[in-house]
C-alpha cells in the first residue's frame, strides 16, 4: 500500500496507510511484560510480507487503514502492537510466520476474552492476508498472575478422589442422546462399580425433552453413591452444566453441589470464555473439580493456515480455569500429531515450558504458581491403546473411554474391569523398567490370563484401528515428508 490522498488537515496524512512505516520494526527488544503471539500468514498476490505482518499488527492493536486525527491525543509508539521478526514456514513458501508483540496494557487483567478478542478478531477477516492462523502466544508471567486459573488443579484433585500413583480412568456414556435419565444412571452405575474413576456426560447432553436435567442428576448421583458404597472407592460423573444462559448453568451447578457431586463440566468454546471463567471461580470458592469439554476447536484448529491452533486455546483454557481438559489422545479416532500433542499436554501440565519447535511450541511460557489442567485423552480408544496412553501421558491424566468400556460383549462392567485390569498392569510394567509401548501385548496378554473381562476385551477390539493420515501436521514434520 501507498500513501496517497489529500493532506486534509495540515498535520497528517489521511490517505491509505503503509503500515510499515509504523508497525514494522524488526530487532525490537521485546519486554519481559510482552504478550507476543506468533501469526501464519498467507499474504494475498502482490503484498510484500512486511506490509501484511505490519496490518496485522495494526489491526490487531491500535491501528486501522487511515491515518487519524486522534491518533495524536495518545502514545502510539507505546501502545502499538509491532511486528518485529519473519520467518520461513518449513517447506512452505506460500506463508510465512510472523511475530508480534504486544505492551500488556493494551489488555484487560484476567480477561481471556479480551486478549483473544484483540488478537483473533477483525484482522482475521483482513483483506490483505489469504488466510491467518494464530499459532502461539506467550502470556508473560505479570499477565498469568492476573487469572485464576485452574480451579483446584491435579495435586488437589488427587487428594480429593484420594487416588495416586496411576493415571485415572473414565467412560463417556453412550448413545449420546435419548436414554431416559433412570437408564442412564443405570449405565453410570456398572461403569463405575466395575472399577472406572469417572463417567462423564457427552458435549450435547443438556436439558432435552427424553431426559432433563435434574432428574439425570438425581439418578446420576445415585449411581455413584451405590458405586462407592460397593467399591470403598471415592467416584464421580461430570455432570454438565452447560445451558442456554449463564444464570441457568450457576443453577445447574448449584442443585450438583446440593446433592454432593464432585465435579462438574462445561462446553468452554461454545458456551464463551466468560461463562468459563465465572464458572471456574465459582468451582474454586465452592470446591467442586471442574471438567472442560473442547467441543468446536476443530472448527478453530484443525485448518492448518487458518483459525487458532489448539497450543493456544488450551493456553487460554488453563487461565480461565479448569481442571480437565479435553487432549485428544494420538492413538485414537480424533485428529492429532504425537508430538504437536505432547507439546500441549506440557502446557497444560508444567510449570515452565521451553520453547521446543519440535513439538511445535513458539515461546517460552512461565505459569508460575498456577496449578496444571489433567489432560483427558478421549476419543476411539480402547485396551489395545493402553500401553501407548501410559507411554505418552504418564500418570497425570484421565484416559477416557466410551465404546471401549460400553462396547464390551459382557456389558459396561466387564468393560470398566477390563480398562482397570489393563491400565493397572501397563503402570506395573512401566514401574518395573519394561517399556510399555514397545512389549504392551506381552504386558496385555499377560494380565489377561488373570482376567476374563480382558481377555474378552483384547478379542473384541483387537483388529479395530484408526489409520487415517494428520491433518494439522507440525510444518517441520509436513516439510520432511514432502
Amino acid at each position: 500500500m501507498s500513501n496517497q490522498g489529500s493532506n486534509r488537515g495540515g498535520s497528517y496524512d489521511a490517505g491509505v496507510k503503509d503500515y510499515r512505516e509504523t508497525y514494522w520494526e524488526p530487532g525490537y527488544a521485546v519486554q519481559d511484560s510482552d504478550i507476543l503471539a506468533c501469526f501464519k500468514i498467507t499474504p494475498q498476490e502482490g503484498v510484500p510480507r512486511e506490509e501484511a505482518a505490519a496490518a496485522v499488527a495494526a489491526e490487531s492493536s491500535t491501528g486501522t487503514w487511515t491515518t487519524v486525527w486522534t491518533d495524536l491525543l495518545t502514545d502510539m509508539d507505546y501502545y502499538k502492537g509491532r511486528a518485529y521478526a519473519i520467518e520461513d514456514v518449513p517447506g512452505d513458501d506460500t506463508c510465512f510466520y510472523a511475530f508480534v508483540a504486544y505492551p500488556i496494557d493494551l489488555f484487560e487483567e484476567g480477561s481471556v476474552v479480551n486478549v483473544i478478542t484483540s488478537l483473533a478478531g477483525n484482522v482475521f477477516g483482513f483483506k490483505a492476508v489469504r488466510s491467518l492462523r494464530l499459532e502461539d502466544i506467550r502470556f508473560p508471567l505479570h499477565y498469568v498472575m492476573t487469572c485464576g486459573g485452574p480451579p483446584h488443579g491435579i495435586q488437589n484433585e488427587r487428594d480429593i478422589l484420594n487416588k495416586y500413583g496411576r493415571p485415572l480412568l473414565g467412560c463417556t456414556i453412550k448413545p449420546k442422546l435419548g436414554l431416559s435419565a433412570k437408564q442412564y444412571g443405570r449405565a453410570v452405575y456398572e461403569c463405575l462399580r466395575g472399577g472406572l474413576d469417572f463417567t462423564k456426560d457427552d458435549e450435547n447432553i443438556n436439558s432435552q425433552p427424553f431426559m432433563r436435567w435434574k432428574q439425570r442428576f438425581d439418578f446420576v448421583m445415585e449411581a455413584v453413591n451405590q458405586a462407592e458404597e460397593e467399591t470403598g472407592e471415592r467416584k464421580g460423573h461430570y455432570l454438565n452444566v452447560t445451558a442456554g444462559t449463564v444464570e441457568e448453568m450457576f443453577k445447574r451447578a448449584e442443585y450438583a453441589k446440593s446433592i454432593g457431586s464432585r465435579i462438574i463440566m462445561h462446553d468452554f468454546l461454545t458456551a464463551g470464555f466468560t461463562a468459563n471463567t465465572s464458572l471456574a471461580n465459582w468451582c474454586r470458592e465452592n470446591g467442586l473439580l471442574l471438567h472442560i469439554h473442547r467441543a468446536l476447536h476443530a472448527v478453530l484448529d484443525r485448518n492448518p493456515y487458518h483459525g487458532i491452533h489448539f497450543r493456544v486455546l488450551t493456553k487460554m483454557l488453563r487461565l480461565s480455569g479448569g481442571d480437565h481438559l479435553h487432549s485428544g489422545t494420538v492413538v485414537g479416532k480424533l485428529e492429532g500429531d504425537r508430538d504437536a500433542t505432547l507439546g500441549w499436554i506440557d502446557i497444560m501440565r508444567e510449570r515452565y515450558i521451553k520453547e521446543d519447535r519440535s513439538r511445535g511450541i513458539f515461546f517460552d511460557q512461565d505459569f508460575g504458581p498456577m496449578p496444571g489442567v489433567m489432560p483427558v485423552a478421549s476419543g476411539g480408544i480402547h485396551v489395545w491403546h493402553m500401553p501407548a496412553l501410559v507411554a505418552i501421558f504418564g500418570d497425570d491424566a484421565c484416559f477416557q473411554f466410551g465404546g471401549g468400556t460400553l462396547g464390551h460383549p459382557w456389558g459396561n462392567a466387564a468393560g470398566a474391569t477390563a480398562n482397570r485390569v489393563a491400565a493397572e498392569a501397563c503402570v506395573k510394567a512401566r514401574n518395573e523398567g519394561v517399556q510399555v509401548e514397545k512389549h504392551g501385548r506381552e504386558i496385555l496378554t499377560n494380565a489377561a490370563k488373570n482376567s476374563p473381562e480382558l481377555a474378552v476385551a483384547m478379542e473384541t477390539w483387537k483388529e479395530i484401528k484408526f489409520d487415517f493420515d494428520t491433518v494439522d501436521k507440525l510444518d517441520s514434520v509436513q516439510s520432511a515428508a514432502e
